[in-house]
């Protein structure tokens, strides 16, 4: 049977919230070896509305301290039963490390590259 979203995904997923502190942000993608998290309405309700990365935190402009000043309101996302051949192609086609897996808006994991890499090579 094929793959999908709900097969390969990293089911704990990191958030942060738009008023966590650049600082913060910077600390748990190191803490976790993460290059990027999905940015959630409140840690409770995992509503997701944005994305941030190590490209925002490096691109940041003068002023920002919180992720809400930083992060990508306009996120692609996949579903639970999206099928692994699609997501390489977002992931391909879009130029993107990652993609949050959302399910009734609410974030129920995240699919990374090296996801799929595993995935392709039967881990």
């Amino acid at each position: 049977m094929a793959k999908v979203a709900s097969d390969i995904m990293t089911k704990r997923v990191v958030c942060v919230t738009p008023d966590t502190s650049i600082n913060e942000l910077t600390a748990l993608l190191a803490k976790h070896k993460i290059s990027g998290a999905p940015v959630v309405e409140d840690l409770k309700s995992k509503r997701l509305v944005g994305i941030v990365t190590e490209a925002d935190v490096l691109a940041k402009p003068a002023g920002a301290k919180t992720v809400g000043d930083i992060m990508k309101k306009r996120v692609v996302t996949v579903s639970p039963d999206t099928p692994l051949e699609e997501i390489i192609s977002i992931l391909a086609k879009r130029k993107i490390k990652r993609v949050p897996v959302v399910s009734e808006g609410k974030v129920v994991g995240i699919v990374s590259r090296a996801d799929v890499v595993k995935a392709m090579a039967g881990l």
